[in-house]
């Protein structure tokens, strides 16, 4: 008897094929972001990296409190064993106990994770842009010199306040004169920057190692609004259509980032809400 094989044919939604278009923006390149302190499931390690794998994504940025810091090397470990690459870290900005400690479990599972950063201390009060910038680089040079000798990138991350704006942080890159230091640039700590984002990010893109996804409203900061699940704003789509005109290939991130949910279904929202914008960005842009 003769037996006729067909072969299996992947319907993918519009959605979907949208995203594997655009390789940045695929989920398996995806990093969830802000998972850590913003689950109501309290999750540890191995149910995180679980939790990950049924979501279909592959890259773990990993932020954390004080309280996990005994867990370091559990969730380095979780995550390798579960085919999840850890792709960045967040690092305290200047070397002290914790610092080292994540150094040492870097080199211990030879991981490579960028290490995001800011400067959380008063810089000086003077109203000299150099003195401010000078300050600033060399308070984060000595992260920097370590993170070379271990093969990461450093990134300066924008969370407001003077050390937040682009335009100083790209003042400090040309102080310090590292080629392993860039910026992480977050929608959700960029409402002031909606209007003029395409400028903006050109003069960022030379310098961009991650950019962090979030739902945008032009007031979200002054009504309560600042944290939004991708597709749920009125701004985010122009500006995806923005990073992905302009050709930039970094690591792209979603947030976790409201606090009481799950995270499972936080990011699962953002996950779609993303596909659903990707699948409408060959739309004619708004006049």
């Amino acid at each position: 008897m003769i037996q006729t094989v067909l072969p299996m044919i992947l319907l993918l939604t519009p959605a979907v094929a949208a995203a594997k278009e655009i390789p940045i923006f695929q989920r398996d390149r995806l990093a969830a972001w802000c998972v850590v302190p913003f689950d109501s499931k309290k999750r540890g390690p191995v149910e995180r990296a679980e939790m990950l794998n049924r979501l279909g994504i592959t890259r773990l940025a990993y932020d954390w409190r004080p309280e996990h810091i005994p867990t370091f090397d559990a969730e380095a470990a979780a995550m390798k064993a579960h085919g999840i690459e850890i792709s960045a870290w967040w690092m305290p900005g200047r070397i002290d106990e914790t610092s080292r400690r994540i150094f040492e479990m870097i080199e211990r599972y030879a991981i490579r994770p960028q290490l995001w950063t800011l400067i959380d201390e008063p810089l000086p009060e003077s109203t000299d842009q150099k003195a401010k910038v000078k300050e600033a680089a060399e308070r984060i040079r000595p992260l920097a010199v370590e993170a070379k000798r271990l093969g990461c990138e450093v990134g300066l991350y924008n969370h407001g306040g003077w050390f937040g704006e682009p335009a100083n942080q790209i003042a400090i890159l040309r102080e310090l004169e590292m080629p392993n230091v860039g910026l992480v640039y977050n929608f959700h700590h960029g409402h002031a920057h909606i209007a003029r984002f395409p400028k903006l990010f050109a003069e960022m893109k030379p310098h961009l190692i991650a950019l962090n996804l979030n739902g945008m409203v032009a007031d979200g900061e002054t009504t309560g609004r600042k944290i939004l699940q991708i597709g749920a704003g009125d701004q985010e789509k122009e500006m995806i259509r923005t990073v992905r005109d302009s050709g930039w290939s970094g690591l792209v991130g979603i947030l976790c980032h409201l606090p009481d949910r799950d995270a499972e279904v936080v990011l699962d929202g953002n996950l779609n809400g993303l596909e659903r914008i990707l699948a409408n960005l060959n739309e004619v842009r708004p006049e």
